[in-house]
């Protein structure tokens, strides 16, 4: 079997967007952080109608988890279209993921617990993007060369059909996005942190960014 090329698959739905009459579609986009969040955006913003959604009940520490949302935000208060996207706030629910993590304490990086971790946080996206009547939704989680391309396609695509809206296929590690996301860190000096944000990637050494 042929592995999927997702981004062959985003090229092609992104050249079938109408343009006739201006009006872009609606994405509603989980964002982990500024860095994943910058290049995914740059990237986007000109075919869609963006609303971020900062949901990541993993960073169960509450200075961290502020830390890391008011630095998205202030990314969009400097980058150029950063006022045509939208924004919708999630609760701070640490003991979301603490209930959910238990049993897996001790997963290895990359083990059942991420999993279940992009499970929650998928679920949620696509929840709030049905109940907002998006047209797609999707996760800027891809872009790091830590995550899991396939599984997170295999999670949006389940729970795409689970609440009706598509989800858009992605890798935004492709074409150079972690290396394009690097600089606009650099450009922006943007908050890059050392561990995906849950205590138990801390205690482990974590793994660069998310």
């Amino acid at each position: 079997m042929n592995k999927r090329n997702y981004q062959r698959e985003l090229d092609e739905l992104l050249s079938s967007l109408p343009k006739e009459d201006g009006r872009k579609k609606r994405l509603f986009l989980h964002c982990c952080c500024a860095p994943c969040s910058s290049y995914v955006l740059e990237y986007l913003y000109p075919f869609f109608d963006v609303t971020i959604f900062f949901y990541n009940p993993n960073i169960v520490e509450k200075a961290e988890y502020v830390k890391r949302k008011d630095e998205l935000l202030r990314y969009l208060s400097e980058v150029s279209f950063g006022s045509e996207i939208h924004t919708l706030d999630a609760d701070y629910d640490p003991e979301r993921f603490l209930q959910m993590a238990q049993g897996h304490e001790n997963d290895p990086e990359r083990g059942e617990r991420c999993d279940l971790c992009f499970r929650m946080r998928l679920s949620e996206t696509a929840r709030q993007a049905s109940k907002g009547r998006y047209d797609y939704f999707c996760t800027t989680l891809s872009i790091s060369p830590h995550k899991n391309a396939d599984m997170l396609m295999f999670i949006g695509e389940e729970l795409a059909k689970q609440y009706k809206v598509p989800y858009l296929p992605s890798d935004f590690k492709k074409r150079n996005g972690y290396k394009r996301s690097i600089e606009l860190s650099s450009l922006y000096h943007l908050y890059r942190q050392d561990y995906c944000g849950c205590i138990y990637s801390k205690r482990r050494g974590g793994l660069e960014s998310e």
